[in-house]
C-alpha cells in the first residue's frame, strides 16, 4: 500500500487451532538468523512496553497505530486489531485509508470484515491494486474462488508494476512463471528489479496460501522474506515484508507440526 501514516513464538492460532496459546515453533530454513529474530523479537516487545506506557499517561491515536503495528508485527494479530480499531475511534477520519486494519483483520479471521475495509479503501484509492488484491484474498478466505473472482475490483488506470500483472494472477489470466519471466525480461536497474520481485513473491505466495498450497506459498514466502529491499524500502514495503515472514512462520509451523505429529 502507498500510504504513510521473533518472531521465534509464532501466533500460530490462525492455522494451526483455534486456541490463543502461541507456539515455540522456529521455522525451517528461515532466512534470518536465530540472532536477527531474536533482536528482532526483544526490540518490538519494548516497543509495545514503551507505546503502552506512553498510552496510558495520553491516550492518542498515533501511539494507538503504533503500537498496534509493533504487536501485528510480533504476530499478535487481535491485539493489533484492537489499537487499530481505537486508534479510529480517536480518529475516523482514517477509517476509510486504513489499509491496516483490513490486513489485520485478514489475520484476525475476520475475513468479510476485512474485504468491507478494502471496499472501503477503494473509495479513497482507485488506482492501487494491491488494495484489490487484499480484497480478494479476503472474499477468497470468506466466500470461495468465485465470488472473489467475480468481486474482484475493477481499475480504468494503469499502476506501478508488477501490481498489474498479479492482479492478472488473481483473476486466473496470468502464471506465476509468466509474472517471473515478466520481471525477468524487463529492462529495469537492480532495485526496481528487486522491488517488483518482491511484491511478485509475496503476493504469488500469498496466493498460494488461500489456495491452500502450503509447500508452494512457504517457497515463495520464503523468496519475499530473504528480499533485502522490501524491509528497507518505506514504510509500506515494511509492512508488507512482515505480512509474508509473518505469513511464511506461520506456515513453516504448520508443516513442522504436521511431520512432528507423523513421526509420532
Amino acid at each position: 500500500m502507498r500510504l504513510l501514516p521473533h518472531c521465534l513464538f509464532v501466533a500460530a492460532t490462525w492455522i494451526l487451532s483455534g486456541t490463543a496459546t502461541a507456539i515455540a515453533i522456529e521455522p525451517d530454513d528461515h532466512p534470518l538468523s536465530r540472532e536477527e529474530r531474536d533482536r528482532l523479537q526483544q526490540r518490538l516487545q519494548q516497543q509495545t512496553q514503551q507505546l503502552s506506557k506512553a498510552i496510558d499517561e495520553a491516550p492518542t491515536a498515533a501511539a494507538y497505530s503504533q503500537r498496534g503495528d509493533a504487536y501485528f508485527f510480533l504476530g499478535d494479530f487481535d491485539h493489533a486489531l484492537a489499537d487499530y480499531e481505537k486508534m479510529v475511534e480517536l480518529n475516523p477520519d482514517t477509517g476509510p485509508s486504513h489499509w491496516r486494519r483490513g490486513i489485520a483483520r485478514f489475520y484476525a479471521q475476520k475475513y468479510s470484515e476485512a474485504a468491507k475495509q478494502f471496499e472501503e479503501y477503494h473509495s479513497f484509492d482507485n488506482v492501487d491494486r494491491e488494495n484489490g488484491i487484499w480484497r480478494y484474498l479476503s472474499q477468497r478466505r470468506a466466500y470461495g474462488l468465485e465470488k472473489a473472482r467475480e468481486g474482484l475490483l475493477k481499475y480504468e488506470k494503469t499502476d506501478r508494476e508488477p501490481f498489474p500483472a498479479v492482479y492478472q494472477l488473481f483473476a486466473g489470466k496470468l502464471t506465476p512463471q509468466q509474472i517471473e519471466q515478466q520481471i525477468a525480461d524487463a529492462k529495469i536497474d537492480d532495485e526496481e528489479r528487486s522491488k517488483r520481485e518482491f511484491y511478485a513473491e509475496l503476493y504469488i505466495g500469498l496466493n498460494h496460501a488461500v489456495e491452500d498450497h502450503d509447500a508452494e506459498a512457504i517457497e515463495h514466502l520464503r523468496k519475499s522474506t530473504a528480499n533485502t529491499w522490501g524491509p528497507k524500502a518505506g514504510y509500506g514495503p515494511h509492512y508488507m515484508w512482515h505480512v509474508g515472514r509473518l505469513h511464511y512462520e506461520l506456515l513453516a509451523a504448520k508443516r513442522k507440526s504436521a511431520t512432528a505429529k507423523e513421526n509420532q
